[in-house]
């Protein structure tokens, strides 16, 4: 059986300044669980190549996104593969 990747892929649009961005960054830091942003633009082609690499996917806070379209490529990454996804 492979290796599981602990880290998780965070797809929503990144801001310092939004609180519930920083809000998600802490808790996972409180969980020790190693997270990536990856902004929704980046998700809308080569998204197999793009989220390949995590054990898990979350789609985080703070919507609309720069592309509706990365966001839901995402889910459809995650659901066709079975990888854990979150959404909030």
């Amino acid at each position: 059986m492979p290796a599981v990747s602990a880290l998780v892929g965070i797809v929503a649009d990144f801001n310092p300044r939004n609180e519930t961005h920083r809000a998600t960054q802490e808790a996972f830091r409180h969980l020790d669980v190693p997270v990536e942003w990856v902004s929704t633009e980046e998700c809308e082609e080569g998204v197999e190549e793009r989220l390949g690499g995590y054990g898990g996917v979350m789609i985080g806070p703070a919507s609309p996104y720069r592309s509706m379209d990365g966001a839901l490529a995402a889910i459809r990454h995650a659901r066709a593969r079975g990888v854990p996804l979150v959404g909030t």
